[in-house]
């Protein structure tokens, strides 16, 4: 399930929520003031690069 960040448009407060797939809008809530006035924050993706050492090509000769 991903975790997504929002800000609390009533009190400023911004938090994460684990977000499932069957979760309704309506329980999505500031924790804080309680607010359903909240929007999403954009955030850069979490992704993790494997390298690996030797026996690899790279067709362009650009890749390190």
């Amino acid at each position: 399930m991903p975790i997504f960040s929002y800000e609390c448009q009533k009190c400023g407060n911004t938090f994460d929520l684990l977000i499932g797939v069957t979760m309704e809008k309506s329980k999505m809530e500031c924790p804080k003031c309680q607010s359903k006035n909240i929007v999403k924050l954009i955030s850069a993706p979490n992704i993790n690069v494997k390298k690996e050492s030797g026996g690899g090509t790279c067709s362009t000769g650009c890749c390190s």
